[in-house]
């Protein structure tokens, strides 16, 4: 599959997912934008000391979030959507941890001279250079110039206030980007309705009628015989039954 096909493939997904959340549907989206965490902690591992595949797994942590929030109808690319969200979150990890960034020499030379010639630049050309006219001015390549600037940045302390990236509806800023608590207690439990949806679709039809007539209709077991036309008795073995297959189901390991 080509870049663009598959550019196309992922945004019809990110649709379906839109219209229809699912686990299953969230994780393939993963899978087929996972080349979008390995580029943002390529460059971040080149800047700290956290070893590439701590900062990858983090990664996907924001790819998920930025999944989640993502809203294809305003007619923003999904990639320059997604990497704010997963930049922010290695971010956020290296500065809990308190991550010591190694910033070669050349480097801070250039981020020095760097501030000089945008004061230059800006003079000469009567409005804020460009960082491509930056870069040209200092014989550098853009990416190389902006890997220079984040590796300096990260050393400072950020306002949460602070823009990490342009959207369409206007700015997206580095506190939008960290956890939320509560939106990560909803994930957890949504996860875990979804997970034991899956798992009741696997019982025999009267074994989850007596879970879902007793747990979740909250009848006594008489009135869930009657529903289901079995004996008292007959509930109690299906939801022992029941209750033990869900445990397998939700919980391989404890088989």
């Amino acid at each position: 599959m080509t870049t663009q096909s598959l550019g196309l493939h992922s945004m019809e997904l990110l649709v379906t997912y839109s219209r229809n959340p699912s686990l299953k549907l969230r994780n393939h989206l993963v899978e087929i934008n996972a080349g979008l965490v390995r580029q943002v902690a390529h460059r971040i591992s080149r800047q700290c000391s956290e070893p590439y595949e701590d900062l990858e797994q983090i990664g996907y942590l924001g790819l998920i979030r930025a999944i989640e929030r993502f809203n294809p109808h305003q007619g923003c690319a999904f990639s320059s959507f997604a990497i704010p969200y997963i930049r922010g979150e290695m971010l956020h990890y290296l500065r809990d941890r308190g991550s010591i960034m190694r910033i070669p020499r050349r480097w801070q030379e250039l981020y020095a001279k760097g501030k000089k010639l945008k004061k230059q630049l800006g003079m000469s050309l009567g409005h804020p250079p460009k960082e491509k006219e930056v870069a040209k001015a200092l014989g550098i390549s853009l990416q190389e110039w902006s890997e220079c600037q984040l590796a300096l940045q990260n050393r400072l302390l950020v306002s949460l206030d602070a823009t990490v990236a342009q959207v369409n509806e206007g700015c997206l800023t580095f506190g939008e980007t960290l956890p939320d608590p509560h939106c990560l207690t909803q994930r957890y439990w949504e996860e875990e309705r979804l997970h034991l949806q899956k798992a009741m679709s696997q019982l025999e039809d009267k074994t989850k009628a007596a879970i879902e007539c007793v747990f979740i209709k909250d009848l006594p077991r008489k009135e869930a015989a009657k529903e289901i036309g079995i004996s008292p008795m007959t509930v109690t073995r299906h939801l022992q039954k029941g209750i033990e297959q869900l445990g397998l189901l939700m919980n391989p390991q404890a088989a």
